[in-house]
């Protein structure tokens, strides 16, 4: 391993158990800072409202640690945005927000159209797909920023453990992150190697470094942001927390390779004279006795800088549950 990565590695990586909430109130308390939790959505009926219940329940009424928990919601055609707006959360619809700009598919358009719709001077963003979820990651992942100003980014890790016909394996999840992000990050950034999930979908940072930064489209979007922060304020800036065990739904092999094939386009745009000369991913599935071959679009967008939107830091921003 790198000396710097080792380095980097002692100073930045932390335990979400070593964080008492109340003690982190009194650090926001005295910064007087607000924060947010946004949930980008789609089709979560399941899970979505056990997660906002539990962080209204712990975070927002017993301990005043969050001040607003918004979801986004992407176009669920479920009950995703009732379920939500019933356990609590404030509901923002991703075609509301910024309609002039047209819209792009994907989770990073709705993390990305978060940033004008809440009002926290932190962000902690979850997934909405997980089960059993514990408030716990939140005031992990706001720990490293409420108590040291140095760091502006945090994000999560975990072990992923994946049920599969032989029962269930630990640390099985990931695949994506270990066959693709982190080969990856190993071979064309090798500071960020230190990130034990790269990709995972935890994650929190201070508003005035995610306003300046892009945000990638579909499953590009958490390397793109762990690029591109490292790039602006310095690896330093960056830490990870240890979450404990994350559940959550897992996709086939086919699906997994989509999102890999977007996890490329997003690092290889972010490689100096390198183009990317070709968006589509050709998978092949049996039909009968024949091989079909199928063409899908792994191509990603970029949505700019959020500071560079008129109007997302006036008439953008909206009430909170403060």
């Amino acid at each position: 391993m790198r000396s710097d990565v080792a380095r980097w590695l002692y100073r930045r990586t932390f335990r979400a158990l070593d964080y008492d909430p109340f003690l982190l109130l009194e650090h926001k308390r005295r910064q007087d800072i607000t924060v947010s939790v946004v949930l980008p959505a789609l089709d979560e009926e399941p899970t979505v409202g056990a997660i906002v219940a539990a962080l209204r329940r712990e975070l927002v009424d017993a301990v005043r640690l969050v001040d607003e928990v918004v979801v986004v919601d992407s176009g669920s055609t479920d009950r995703t945005a009732a379920v939500a707006a019933a356990a609590g959360a404030r509901v923002v619809h991703v075609d509301d927000v910024l309609p002039e700009l047209g819209h792009v598919p994907g989770k990073g358009e709705a993390l990305w159209k978060s940033l004008y719709v809440t009002s926290g001077d932190l962000l902690v963003f979850v997934d909405s797909d997980l089960v059993a979820f514990d408030p716990t990651f939140v005031v992990g992942l706001l720990g490293p920023l409420l108590t040291d100003p140095e760091i502006g980014y945090v994000k999560g890790l975990y072990d992923r453990p994946m049920q599969t016909h032989e029962g269930l394996v630990p640390t099985g999840g990931g695949r994506v992150t270990e066959l693709t992000a982190r080969p990856l990050l190993n071979a064309l950034w090798p500071h960020l190697s230190g990130f034990v999930q790269p990709l995972s979908g935890e994650y929190a940072g201070r508003r005035e470094l995610l306003e300046q930064v892009p945000f990638v489209s579909h499953y590009g979007v958490e390397l793109g942001l762990l690029i591109d922060l490292a790039e602006l304020a310095g690896i330093d800036a960056l830490a990870q927390v240890d979450l404990g065990t994350r559940r959550h739904s897992h996709q086939s092999d086919a699906a997994l390779g989509r999102m890999a094939g977007q996890v490329l386009q997003t690092a290889l745009a972010r490689c100096s004279g390198i183009g990317v000369p070709e968006d589509r991913l050709i998978q092949y599935v049996r039909a009968g006795t024949a091989v079909e071959a199928i063409t899908w679009e792994v191509g990603v967008r970029e949505r700019p800088p959020m500071r560079t939107v008129p109007g997302c830091r006036g008439a953008g921003v909206q009430g909170s549950d403060r």
